[in-house]
């Protein structure tokens, strides 16, 4: 049998070697030293974000904007329901309850369907926006940039300022996208329309510290908040007095330093991820019953996983049979994340209108997707598909 191809692996060049041994033979290795600092600066600059915070993980990056933006125990936070569940979760670990969303065509949160929820279902009392129902505050609005695809903010994100949600834009797959329209979210970087966006670098991103996330704001008093937070809470490091409960959430300087290097190569690794994209899309044109789904037109998407949707009247068997013949072909597929509001600990959690999101889980497949897959391999992928 040939190479496996994987889903998504890391590209890892020379610097990424240099510059970590600089830092043991520096002696730092923890949250100290100067790659951390050199890291903030490059997505900074990169994304044009006033303020960059490095977090040990994108979860922690989430979790630590929501207490940023105010979150509070009790409040109620909108989120899709097709995500990776971490961003369900750091709703709890605030102590937030999650109310579902549906998705669009692009997997993203329904903008229009969130937009008649917040009109008719909640209310404007003072300062805060209620749940008509529950009385619970509307504690944010947490969007997913799925895939890298952009999600679709324009007019959410106003009314949200019109009603006092704040939002914090889980970007942790969208490093490299970028929004092109004329109005508040053209060109503009993911993650940079709400208050806040965060950022991941586990391994499977367009870029990784093997580990690591970022949040990114343009607002000074939310960024000095997140690196407080994020260093146990420090209110005198010297005599090691505390005000609040901190976290230690900060990025070593090792990963930072494989995020250094990382970053001088991320416009090769976009160009990559776009070259293949466009390669599979040909490549699929003809195939029965499977095609490559779409991007969203108002964004310059970094096109970090491919998603196939498939067609046909049990699109579910189809989908699990085919991941088994690529599976025993060599070849590493994914199927879409299960729909939040169906695991077990968020059932009993608000859901709005969820009509498309089950649909899709059903019929997506993630094909491979790693920076240094070659045309080779994207045709070796669409053969096996298409005799499936």
């Amino acid at each position: 049998m040939s190479e496996c191809i994987p889903l998504s692996v890391p590209c890892i060049g020379a610097n990424e070697w240099r510059y970590v041994e600089d830092c043991l033979k520096s002696g730092w290795v923890s949250s100290a030293g100067g790659y951390v600092g050199m890291f903030e600066e490059a997505v900074r600059r990169y994304t044009g974000a006033k303020h960059a915070v490095a977090c040990v993980n994108g979860t922690s990056a989430l979790h630590t904007a929501l207490l940023a933006c105010g979150v509070r125990p009790g409040d109620e936070i909108i989120v899709p329901t097709i995500t990776f569940i971490a961003a369900v979760n750091a709703i709890r670990y605030a102590g937030a309850e999650p109310v579902f969303m549906d998705c669009d065509e692009y997997f993203n949160i329904d903008a229009e369907k969130t937009a008649e929820f917040i009109l008719t279902h909640t209310r404007l009392f003072g300062r805060a926006t209620r749940n008509s129902s529950t009385g619970r505050r509307i504690g944010a609005l947490l969007p997913v940039h799925v895939f890298g695809n952009a999600a679709d903010l324009e007019e959410l994100a106003s009314l949200c300022r019109q009603r006092r949600i704040p939002v914090v834009e889980d970007a942790t797959e969208a490093l490299g996208t970028w929004y092109t329209g004329r109005g508040t979210a053209g060109k503009r970087h993911a993650g940079l329309i709400g208050q806040a966006g965060c950022l991941s670098f586990n391994g499977n991103k367009i870029i990784t510290t093997g580990g690591g996330g970022m949040i990114i704001t343009d607002s000074p008093a939310l960024a000095h908040r997140a690196r407080y937070l994020t260093t146990q809470a420090k209110d005198d490091a010297t005599y090691y007095v505390h005000n609040e409960v901190g976290y230690n959430y900060r990025m070593s300087n090792l990963n930072a330093a494989v995020g250094v290097a990382q970053m001088e190569r991320l416009g090769a690794h976009l160009e990559k991820k776009r070259a293949n994209y466009r390669l599979y899309r040909k490549q699929l044109a003809d195939a029965e019953g499977m095609r490559l789904a779409p991007v969203p037109p108002y964004a310059e998407n970094n096109l970090w996983m491919y998603a196939l949707r498939l067609e046909g009247r049990s699109p579910r068997r189809m989908r699990d049979r085919i991941m088994g013949r690529l599976r025993s072909r060599g070849v590493e597929t994914r199927p879409l994340w299960y729909p939040n509001h169906l695991q077990k600990p968020y059932r009993r959690c608000l859901a709005y209108r969820i009509e498309r999101a089950e649909s899709m889980w059903r019929s997506t497949l993630n094909l491979p997707c790693s920076v240094d897959l070659t045309p080779e391999d994207v045709s070796r992928v669409v053969e096996e598909l298409k005799r499936a």
